[in-house]
């Protein structure tokens, strides 16, 4: 017997993925957003090869929410849809950011972000017949002014990092982070703060 998990809620599975809620990830808009998304990028990385970095930067802010001024971000970048993600001014994300941005994703100024890291907000259900009838949501993630994120670091979904906080190469992010510190390892942990 199937589930009518959205009984009596007539909002599209579009709506409620932007609301935070329990969604099905079949809404025909999001989908077009994400193709859009996906073709725009691909632009974006040969016109950044090419070296014709003024229209690399005007494709690139079709795709984002919000591109500060004189940020820098290196392809290739991958994106759900693109929209929820916004990057503060001068902020440099060195190759194969992963920003999966069902939910909005704030990546504050002046941020260093070293390669291969990943920014997740997704989340699937832990019982099995939620998660087997395709049912997710997601949570924010927030990156402070000034953070670095070290090679490989993994931010996961509903996740702040505060200001001038330093992240370790291949650290884990499963808890929020505060401010002036620098934390590592899986999951990651403040080893020390920074004066």
């Amino acid at each position: 017997m199937a589930i009518d998990y959205f009984a009596g809620d007539p909002r599209t599975n579009r709506e409620r993925m932007l609301a935070g809620d329990l969604y099905i990830a079949d809404d025909p808009d999001s989908q077009e957003i994400s193709r859009r998304a996906l073709r725009l990028l691909e632009e974006y990385r040969v016109q950044f090869i090419a070296a014709d970095y003024e229209r690399a930067v005007a494709t690139l802010r079709e795709v984002v929410g919000t591109l500060g001024e004189d940020a820098w971000i290196k392809p290739p970048l991958s994106v759900d849809y693109g929209e929820n993600l916004h990057i503060g001014a001068r902020t440099f994300a060195n190759y194969n950011l992963t920003a999966l941005d069902v939910a909005t994703i704030t990546i504050g100024e002046d941020c260093q972000i070293g390669p291969n890291v990943q920014l997740l907000t997704p989340t699937h259900p832990v019982d099995p017949q939620p998660r087997r009838d395709k049912l997710e949501a997601a949570q924010p993630i927030v990156i402070g002014d000034n953070v670095w994120l070290g090679g490989g670091v993994i931010v996961c979904p509903g996740v702040t990092i505060g200001e001038n906080s330093v992240i370790g190469a291949g650290s884990v992010v499963t808890t929020d982070i505060p401010a002036n510190v620098v934390a590592v390892g899986n999951p990651a942990r403040v080893i020390r703060e920074i004066i």
